[in-house]
């Protein structure tokens, strides 16, 4: 397949699927893939290991400015930030509970959106996050906002956390969800919103690989009203 498609934005909430559904999609087309949210956690698991307050955002602004955030795999599941390689401590419960507060941070916003646009720049990438197509590239050849109801997101989670050895409790983790949700589409800065130009895609009920058809199908039909 050709390729007029090169940029594919995909925002959503909160345990929509977006990084694994963009990431076997972007394997599917040849695509470098890039989760944000990792930026995002990478920064707020290195300010807690440096003691930083995640309610000090211009200290927050500053360790983003000052680090480049390097991804050492395809999945996005290890990054390298100087010294420091983490993978698996991105989804620690600390982190977990404090990287919305560190999103919020206008500052830190500002230093990784530069970081996520110099990394598209040469094209053939899918990007997932909250602000893709809204803020960080607005230009992308396609927009997709993915989504699904609370519980169903909550049920998602919960069964991965089970399967990580968790006793998280159901209603603990809807919750957190809801909480997340309100944090993420209420803060003054890049708010989680459907771009006007986005494709619209509920998931409740479907499996993740008939979502990655799906979206293979939308660039599919993209690239066919390009050619």
């Amino acid at each position: 397949m050709s390729h007029p498609v090169k940029v594919i934005a995909i925002d959503g909430p909160v345990a929509a699927g977006k990084t694994v559904v963009g990431l076997k999609l972007a394997s599917r087309l040849g695509f470098q893939f890039l989760d944000t949210g990792v930026m995002y956690r990478a920064i707020t698991w290195l300010a807690l290991h440096q003691s930083i307050p995640v309610i000090d955002n211009v200290a927050l602004g500053r360790l983003a400015q000052q680090t480049t955030i390097t991804l050492v795999d395809q999945a996005g599941s290890q990054v390298k930030m100087g010294e420091h390689q983490v993978g698996r401590e991105l989804r620690e419960p600390r982190v977990e509970q404090n990287v919305s507060q560190v999103a919020q941070a206008s500052e830190v916003r500002q230093a990784l959106v530069q970081q996520q646009r110099k990394l598209a720049q040469e094209g053939k990438i899918v990007m997932v996050g909250r602000d893709i197509g809204t803020v960080v590239l607005p230009g992308a050849d396609l927009k997709v906002f993915l989504t699904a109801s609370p519980e169903e997101r909550a049920r998602r989670r919960w069964l991965d956390l089970q399967a990580r050895g968790s006793s998280s409790d159901y209603q603990q983790v809807l919750q957190d969800i809801e909480w997340r949700d309100h944090l993420d589409s209420t803060r003054s800065n890049s708010p989680l919103t459907q771009a006007r130009d986005a494709v619209l895609v509920t998931t409740d009920g479907l499996e993740e690989d008939q979502v990655v058809e799906l979206l293979f199908n939308l660039v599919r039909e993209r690239c066919g009203r390009q050619e």
